[in-house]
């Protein structure tokens, strides 16, 4: 869909090259411009965040902080669609390679700054991680043990919503261009990005006081919840409309439960603590097995490792053989592995900018 486009892509760790790897998922051709001692992500956890979110692109190499470096960049910028950043605010412009420096030769390019806390404004200089952007969004506190602690996420889940919010926008200024023919420049900020998840948390609190959001789906109704399992394994029971709660009982031989369908998991409650027994009885894969046989909303709760092997993803082959997952389920793209450092700077320059001479 996106073949003939063109990305610079100056991002380096998650929120950027994960934006990059959705673009080039849908056929663009994405340059990394890494510098000499290239993408600290390769360095993580033996390359494997570098290697997760970089396939289907082409590496090269350029030192910005060299006046022939930052004339090569000007000059592949002048022939891209789309240029992606993830550095500090201000940083592109010390380069040279801010927006209001290139609009003037480049008035089509869409170019898209991935940030923390936006342009400007008192946190804009602030660096900050994953963690944080969970916390000042409201995010976190939405995930608390029993104690009412927060707990801490084994996913950067900032990182992963602002870099599809970014590929959002970057499709966007790609339809608006083909309307006007004109460019356009985007600020995504991670923080601002998470926040707006919390839409239906803000207003229900302003209006209600409640603070956790849609109470029915809290863990407050017995339908809709999680379970232990015999093996001690959990799953998700979700049926929250009658239909799938009813399905449910009518499954297990119990359909003088469906009364209490919005009834609370409380220790007082019989039904819920037949239910806690009922599912200790048989184990996840029993209970995965009965899910995908009972329209009732019943799913296994997952390890990273086994998605390969679950039906909605095998039959897709949604995870390769190498680990790596892809993008959109009904379009494959970014074949290719992640590159090495630098591996493609001769082809692009000559590609580009017919430069024959090395780098």
């Amino acid at each position: 869909m996106l073949k003939g486009i063109r990305v610079i892509d100056f991002t380096n760790y998650i929120p950027g090259p994960f934006t990059t790897l959705r673009l080039a998922e849908l056929g663009a051709e994405v340059i990394k411009v890494e510098s000499p001692e290239g993408d600290p992500a390769r360095h993580n956890g033996n390359g494997v965040v570098f290697r997760a979110h970089n396939r289907g692109k082409k590496s090269i190499v350029l030192d910005l902080k060299q006046e022939e470096g930052k004339r090569i960049a000007f000059d592949l910028i002048r022939k891209a669609d789309v240029l992606v950043e993830s550095f500090r605010p201000g940083i592109m412009e010390k380069f040279g390679l801010g927006y209001e420096a290139v609009r003037d030769i480049h008035p089509t390019l869409i170019y898209c700054s991935i940030t923390g806390y936006g342009k400007k404004g008192k946190m804009s200089q602030l660096g900050s991680h994953d963690l944080n952007y969970m916390s000042v969004s409201g995010a976190l506190t939405q995930l608390k043990d029993k104690r009412g602690m927060p707990v801490h996420p084994s996913h950067t889940i900032a990182d992963y919503i602002g870099g599809m919010a970014a590929s959002e926008r970057i499709l966007a200024g790609l339809v608006s261009r083909g309307i006007s023919g004109e460019g356009s420049y985007h600020c995504i900020s991670l923080a601002e990005t998470m926040a707006s998840l919390m839409t239906n948390h803000v207003l229900l609190e302003k209006e209600t006081g409640y603070p956790n959001g849609i109470q029915v789906l809290n863990g407050t109704v017995i339908s809709y919840g999680l379970y232990e399992t015999k093996d001690h394994g959990y799953v998700t029971l979700a049926a929250l409309e009658p239909k799938f709660w009813r399905n449910f009982c009518v499954a297990i031989g119990r359909a003088d439960w469906v009364s209490a369908h919005y009834s609370k998991p409380e220790t007082e409650n019989p039904v819920y603590c037949e239910l806690v027994g009922l599912f200790k009885s048989k184990t996840r894969e029993e209970w995965s097995e009965f899910g995908q046989a009972v329209d009732c909303c019943l799913t296994p709760v997952l390890e990273a490792g086994e998605l390969a092997e679950y039906p909605v993803f095998k039959e897709k082959d949604f995870i390769t053989d190498e680990g790596l997952v892809n993008m959109y389920g009904d379009h494959r793209g970014a074949v290719t592995q992640a590159p090495g450092k630098g591996e493609h700077t001769k082809a692009v320059l000559k590609d580009w900018l017919h430069v024959v001479d090395e780098y």
